[in-house]
């Protein structure tokens, strides 16, 4: 007898007897996983077997009718310990999935790319392919923005992960530029910061180096090289670049700058490479412009309300007060040093040749030619 069967012994002991009075009809109960003496029935003829199937339907029960000659018949026939052995693996199955829809949902979410893929991103773990891509369409100020998420299933599991997505965005002038932005663990540049990375601000992000080891750097996609891949190659500028965000908007008189919540909130938001509104107080008022972080040349770079580049002769009107007497004592001192130097090449007098006698001697002259 199959030693692995879930079958109580009373029941098959029940068979026996029944087969023996040729009741040689099972109607079994199969709703439950394992089953018990009142879950199965014996007749001598199917009709019967089968009507009673379909008088006893309920929430917990449905009967399925079964001919029988033998005991073994109902180990062959209702392989329970199989039944159950797949339930246990669908379910098991049915948990991790789940979580693993739950924890992509999330992430995507967190990246930036909202919860419109939800039900496509169920479909495609129901599927159980090794790779599988969505797409994310929306519109930022007014420019196409497009990403191509790329999921992939792990080599040691059947949990899936996002790895990387392709982002592309068509600018003002028409021109539609592409990167590829790849995923450790499901962290890296968001939607967001993939679309200011595009337009060609910079990001500040925690990274990790080869050994795992992290670190925190302000990266920058560089339009003029490409890499084999064909994406563009990303500038870094490490903290021991020397750029220090909070520095470089002091130099300007910012309200948002006064150790408040706005600062802070001012703060992250140029760190995701934003180009935030900020106000400057300028002749007794305030005045709108518009501020975005640049760590290559350690500064920050100005835009009037109309989003137009203030020029370098245009910046001294927006320093603090304090930025403009630094600055004026640097041009005083620039100009004390050019007086000093002038004063320091003005030609001396000739000083007349004297002799022993303290009387004047001619310089002597020398002949053109050559002497012999």
């Amino acid at each position: 007898m199959n030693s692995k069967h879930v079958i109580p012994d009373e029941i098959l002991e029940q068979a026996k007897i029944e087969l023996y009075q040729n009741n040689h009809w099972f109607a079994y109960n199969n709703f439950p996983y394992f089953l018990e003496k009142s879950d199965i029935h014996f007749f001598k003829s199917g009709e019967e077997a089968i009507e009673f199937a379909s008088n006893n339907i309920s929430d917990y029960d449905n009967y399925s009718v079964l001919h029988i000659n033998s005991v073994e018949d109902i180990l062959k026939l209702i392989p329970y310990w199989k039944s159950i052995e797949q339930h246990l693996s669908n379910k098991k199955l049915s948990i991790m999935n789940e979580k693993n829809l739950e924890y992509l949902k999330d992430n995507v979410k967190y990246m930036g790319f909202g919860d419109k893929q939800n039900e496509a991103l169920e479909q495609h773990l129901k599927e159980g392919k090794d790779s599988f891509h969505l797409t994310f369409n929306t519109e930022v100020n007014k420019k196409p923005f497009e990403a191509a998420l790329q999921f992939r299933k792990s080599e040691n599991s059947d949990m899936y992960f996002l790895n990387s997505y392709n982002a592309s965005l068509q600018r003002s002038n028409g021109e539609k530029i592409e990167q590829t932005f790849y995923l450790n663990k499901g962290k890296g540049v968001t939607a967001k910061e993939a679309y200011n990375m595009l337009e060609g601000r910079a990001v500040y992000k925690e990274l990790s180096n080869k050994a795992g080891e992290p670190y925190k750097a302000w990266i920058q996609l560089d339009f003029d090289n490409k890499d084999k891949n064909n994406n563009y190659e990303v500038k870094q500028f490490h903290e021991n670049y020397g750029y220090d965000l909070k520095m470089a908007l002091s130099k300007y008189a910012v309200s948002e700058m006064d150790g408040s919540e706005k600062e802070k909130a001012l703060v992250q938001s140029l760190q995701k490479g934003n180009i935030q509104s900020v106000s400057i107080e300028k002749d007794g008022s305030n005045h709108k412009i518009f501020i975005e972080a640049n760590p290559q040349f350690k500064s920050v770079t100005l835009y009037d309300g109309q989003m137009k580049r203030v020029q370098k002769e245009s910046l001294e009107q927006f320093k603090s007060v304090h930025q403009s007497q630094i600055t004026g004592r640097k041009q005083e001192q620039k100009q004390d040093v050019k007086k000093d130097l002038k004063h320091d090449v003005k030609k001396t007098p000739k000083q007349k040749v004297t002799n022993d006698l303290g009387n004047t001697q001619k310089k002597p002259s020398r002949k053109k030619g050559i002497s012999v």
